[in-house]
């Protein structure tokens, strides 16, 4: 599903109107009844509703509300900030509308006239939408401020207002909705975790936007869709045998970090790697061997045969002393297909940045904010970090797995944002789960992005079915691994 700038999203309005053909205010008349159904729906209209309107797009969807709400029997009163200026065309008709049912309608043209909110009133917030690209100033920002601190319910129209779609708000002053119902599409805005106090529980309604108009226009970035992934997994053949699913080595764990190897290991096997040897420290030989019997171990001291292995997955506790940094050096040096770089190893890199040039084609790294940020520098906000991240895809050969509650997936300048996963994987070992998991793609031979896609939806997927006996305070990694036979299974239903 493309994720859309506040530009292409008045374009598919445009579309829409002329090859359905429906004016513009009856298709804002469509969205306005897809808010009151929703409201009507969700029990909010047995209540004094307030609604703060613009004098945009945004704010003539909050006068249609408003009189479908009047309609309705609802006790509503309309605020319209008040700056001089004449209102859309479609603003105009609405209030025009709106006039002739109710006297209800006040006009804020400074602060005095804000009006007290009780904590148990509906505001609905139409000030400004997805069209806005610049902070709140002035009246506008005094209003949401005051809004802000009512403790009411807020409903926010598309976007909350001072919410930028495609640009970091970090600093900006914007309305805190409780509910933020959004046309069509879910948008860039609610996938980032600097913005995640400011739009509540996200519903999508459909307003019957034009479907052919997205096959029609670019988007750098999307959501991972399940139908995607299902489509990528390939089946196992009956004849098939365990050298035909490839031969991965793992490089993980340190004293006192033999977990990381252990998760690592064990969520590679369940990702359905036909062989696998971790390579580990001599005294830590015979853990492996008896936590998990179907893996093969090799010391560390040992020299290692690239050529045997169809994949390697290195860094999961491996620590950064100098034997990790040698055996790290040695990896990139003399092997040439694509890996698996994670937590210990990218560290290494980040301490030698000239690693970065001998990173195989087709690698994935898999840093968390921090980690990415050690790599490659400070960023101001989130979009700073994804747009970083977009650039240096295209100019390195590596994919970046940048972690998060919406994992961003880079590659070739293009963005895949994941939304699987829940707050349960918010704990040590998720990522050497994740690891594992990657690298036994990659050994089954995986396109480096398909592996991508589909390790970190399965890993998502496997957490949120593990919810079915778990909590997302209990989830442990372990209960990760456990499901991802159901997650496999779910994707192939």
């Amino acid at each position: 599903m493309k994720l859309l700038s506040a530009q292409q999203i008045q374009q598919w309005d445009a579309f829409t109107m002329q090859h359905e053909p429906i004016a513009s205010i009856n298709l804002m008349e469509r969205a306005a009844q897809s808010c009151v159904d929703w409201m009507i729906a969700n029990n909010f209209i047995q209540h004094n509703i307030k609604i703060f309107c613009g004098k945009g797009n945004n704010g003539g969807d909050g006068l249609a509300i408003a009189r479908l709400l009047l309609e309705k029997g609802c006790a509503v009163i309309v605020y319209i900030l008040e700056f001089g200026a004449k209102g859309t065309d479609d603003f105009q008709i609405n209030l025009h509308r709106l006039h002739a049912i109710t006297t209800h309608i006040h006009f804020i043209q400074a602060t005095e006239f804000i009006p007290a909110i009780d904590s148990n009133d509906i505001v609905i917030d139409a000030l400004y939408g997805s069209g806005l690209n610049r902070p709140l100033q002035f009246l506008s920002k005094e209003m949401v401020e005051h809004i802000n601190k009512s403790n009411a319910k807020i409903i926010s129209v598309d976007v909350p207002s001072g919410l930028a779609i495609d640009k970091s708000s970090k600093t900006n002053t914007v309305v805190k909705a409780t509910h933020t119902l959004t046309f069509q599409s879910i948008k860039l805005c609610f996938l980032v975790a600097e913005n995640a106090n400011f739009f509540g529980n996200i519903h999508v309604l459909d307003i019957g936007l034009n479907a052919d108009f997205l096959p029609s226009t670019n988007s750098v970035f999307e959501i991972v869709e399940q139908g995607l992934v299902a489509s990528k997994i390939k089946a196992r053949k009956d004849f098939s045998h365990k050298g035909n699913y490839g031969h991965a080595l793992l490089i993980a764990g340190n004293r006192g970090k033999m977990g990381a190897a252990l998760l690592a290991a064990k969520a590679c096997l369940r990702t359905g790697a036909g062989l696998l040897t971790v390579n580990i420290l001599q005294e830590d030989q015979s853990t492996i061997n008896n936590f998990l019997p179907e893996s093969m171990t090799m010391n560390r001291a040992e020299k290692i045969s690239f050529n045997t292995y169809s994949t390697i997955g290195i860094g999961c506790g491996l620590g950064t002393n100098d034997d990790a940094k040698k055996l790290l050096n040695n990896v990139l040096d003399n092997y040439t297909n694509p890996i698996v770089i994670d937590a210990d190893a990218l560290n290494m890199i980040a301490m030698n940045k000239n690693l970065l040039e001998k990173i195989s084609a087709g690698s994935i790294i898999t840093p968390h904010p921090k980690e990415f940020e050690r790599l490659f520098g400070i960023c101001e906000n989130d979009f700073d970090r994804m747009n970083k991240a977009i650039t240096l895809s295209q100019q390195n050969n590596f994919i970046i797995i940048l972690k998060g509650h919406y994992t961003l997936i880079a590659a070739n300048g293009k963005g895949y944002f994941n939304n699987t996963g829940n707050a349960g994987l918010a704990k040590g070992g998720s990522g050497d789960v994740l690891t594992g998991m990657i690298t036994s793609l990659l050994a089954q031979n995986y396109h480096p992005l398909d592996a991508s896609l589909i390790g970190v939806y399965l890993h998502g997927l496997a957490a949120d079915l593990a919810l079915e006996n778990q909590s997302t305070e209990s989830i442990l990694a372990t209960d990760v691994i456990d499901s991802i036979g159901k997650a496999f299974n779910y994707l192939k239903d």
